[in-house]
């Protein structure tokens, strides 16, 4: 199995902008946030609009971070949403660092 390198690949001064602004808008609409062992669970408010956001977010971030998985979970149209984003040893610190998320 390949050992990915927990390590941003962003270069283009327009995405890490982008991935800036979609965080910044994320960070302000987490209702909950729970450090698990590989990662952490955000609870966000169930609207449409957070739908696209997280979405967004999750592409932008598969082309920088892809040692990242997430795992986004929407039940139904009063439920909040659920994202997961796990990866390796040190996945924790990089999240914390790298993302301030």
């Amino acid at each position: 199995m390949e050992t990915k390198e927990v390590a941003c690949k962003l270069t283009s001064l327009e995405l890490q902008k982008y991935k800036t602004d979609v965080i910044a808008l994320l960070k302000g609409n987490i209702l909950k946030r729970e450090e698990l062992s590989i990662g952490y669970r955000y609870t966000f408010p169930g609207s449409d609009t957070m739908i696209e956001q997280l979405i967004i977010f999750i592409k932008v971030e598969r082309q920088c971070c892809n040692f990242l998985s997430f795992n986004l979970s929407i039940e139904d149209d009063q439920s909040s949403i659920v994202v997961k984003i796990t990866g390796p040893n040190g996945t924790n610190k990089f999240i914390n660092k790298e993302m301030e998320f």
